[in-house]
């Protein structure tokens, strides 16, 4: 079937017979690099893109989203599925397989698993998605009237599995994930250095008119860089923006926009700092202890996006996987590497967030994320389970010393203090500093009453330093700063193959 670039009617063949079905939908703008007609390639045979779908999903929680995937048809006669995946992309390629019972995939937990192809698969995402508009030509005709199930599987080595619903028989297609520039792209519409090439279009905030300045192809929300709106562009840059507005937070450590060079996986790589966000975890009862922890994205050209966690148990650099890790009871496996779990899962919640983000951020959202770490020689290495609404994703990566962050970003020493916070998980003095942090917020009557009393800031001068930006920032807005930890890991972006 193909769709008419001009007057977006759709085609069917069938046989020698062309038949006209009605119109595709307007493609929204999701600021992907790629683009119809851009030539690549891929294990020494070339392709080129032909076509481009669009779905719009929600999961059994009511999370919804978008995503995107392109029909690249090789010169030899082969075609493939390139999709994104977390900030990197999926190559995937059709099966003669036919697809594993539908209704055992349907009820399925989400996060469990199950054996096929003698290989050991974990169910990691399950969709009720739609095809929202189509460009250019692919194989077969999917469904464009009725929502569909789609499906994803994840295996330890790495590879993808999705069963795509809205073809009959269901389409099968595995794969694994790879960067652009594996593909050695040419003709792409934008740039291909991964920055939007969007600033001469503009648009307003919509809580306050300041003119909103995406950066990066992939951004699904932005923050007004004056009102603090968090922005949902992930349907494109149009009228009709959905935003909130959030309170104030804590000035990051590091700045947005700075640079600096972390190794992930054995290779130095030089990040930009893109996104901040503030999470704290959700205790189940008032008698569970309350933690604090900060997340930068950082973003590559090549490497696409990382997380830098700034925790209560210090500071870790870690990336999305592909792949799913094998767990047995508190333990996991992932690349020859033995993990065990560090604690009890918990609910984590985003409260604050800066910058540019690859998922839409919604006020409110909570995570279901379990840590995990290794033993012995490999003590350093970590491994994070987030799942949001009916997706889980893995992030794995490596603990890091916190001078080894400010050589990083190039920190003056004068702020080793606030890099260096008392890591004691179950401190007394910090669970009180978090309580305060939180009462504070909560009641401001109780602020004026306890700086009467002196300096309100003394504990996060004793912690953090006289010099340091938690203690100024202490003093300036009056309130004292809470601690950060827990999580290692980044953030589900919602859908298969976003």
């Amino acid at each position: 079937m193909a769709v008419c670039s001009f007057c977006r009617g759709t085609l069917v063949r069938e046989g020698e017979a062309l038949r006209r079905i009605g119109h595709s939908a307007e493609l929204f703008d999701d600021h992907s690099p790629l683009g119809l007609g851009a030539r690549g390639s891929w294990a020494g045979e070339s392709f080129t893109l032909v076509g481009q779908l669009q779905y719009s999903y929600q999961d059994d929680d009511g999370e919804e989203g978008r995503w995107t995937a392109w029909h690249a048809a090789f010169d030899n006669g082969r075609s493939a599925c390139l999709s994104e995946d977390n900030g990197t992309y999926v190559l995937t390629w059709p099966q003669a397989d036919a697809p594993p019972p539908l209704d055992t995939l349907q009820a399925l937990p989400i996060g469990a698993g199950l054996t096929l192809r003698d290989q050991r698969w974990t169910l990691t995402s399950r969709v009720q998605a739609r095809v929202h508009a189509m460009a250019g030509e692919w194989l077969a005709l999917p469904d464009l009237k009725q929502p569909f199930a789609f499906y994803e599987l994840r295996n330890p080595r790495g590879e993808v599995l999705s069963v795509d619903t809205s073809t009959q028989p269901p389409q099968v297609d595995l794969g694994r994930q790879l960067h652009l520039a594996d593909l050695n792209l040419s003709g792409l519409p934008r740039r291909d250095d991964g920055r939007a090439n969007i600033r001469a279009r503009g648009q307003a905030c919509p809580s306050c008119g300041s003119a909103l300045q995406p950066t990066l192809d992939t951004t699904q929300s932005i923050v007004c860089g004056s009102c603090k709106a968090v922005v949902d562009i992930s349907k494109g840059l149009g009228a009709d923006l959905a935003f909130y507005k959030q309170d104030n937070g804590l000035p990051p450590l590091i700045d947005l926009g700075k640079r600096g060079q972390l190794s992930l996986g054995g290779v130095a790589i030089a990040w930009q700092v893109v996104g901040y966000q503030e999470r704290h975890n959700v205790p189940a009862s008032a008698d569970e202890e309350s933690w604090f922890w900060r997340e930068y994205l950082l973003y590559n050209e090549q490497a696409g996006f990382a997380f830098l966690v700034d925790a209560l148990d210090g500071w870790s650099l870690v990336q999305p996987v592909t792949g799913a890790p094998t767990t047995v009871g508190d333990k996991a496996s992932y690349q020859g590497v033995d993990y065990r779990k560090k604690e009890e899962s918990y609910s984590a919640q985003t409260t604050y967030v800066l910058g540019e983000f690859y998922w839409p951020v919604r006020k409110g959202q909570k995570t279901l994320n379990t840590d995990y770490a290794g033993s012995g020689a490999r003590a350093n290495l970590v491994l994070n389970r987030e799942m949001a609404g009916q997706e889980v994703t893995w992030s794995a990566g490596r603990a890091l010393d916190a001078q080894d962050v400010m050589r990083a970003f190039h920190i003056e020493a004068t702020r080793r203090q606030a890099f260096e916070r008392d890591v004691s998980a179950t401190s007394e003095s910090w669970t009180s500093k978090a309580l305060v942090y939180g009462l504070i917020i909560a009641f401001f009557v109780l602020v004026s009453m306890i700086e009467s009393c002196g300096d309100s800031c003394s504990d996060v001068r004793d912690t953090y330093g006289e010099n340091s930006q938690e203690y100024q920032q202490c003093r300036a807005s009056r309130h004292s700063s809470g601690g950060y930890g827990g999580s290692y890991g980044g953030y589900t972006s919602g859908g298969s193959h976003k």
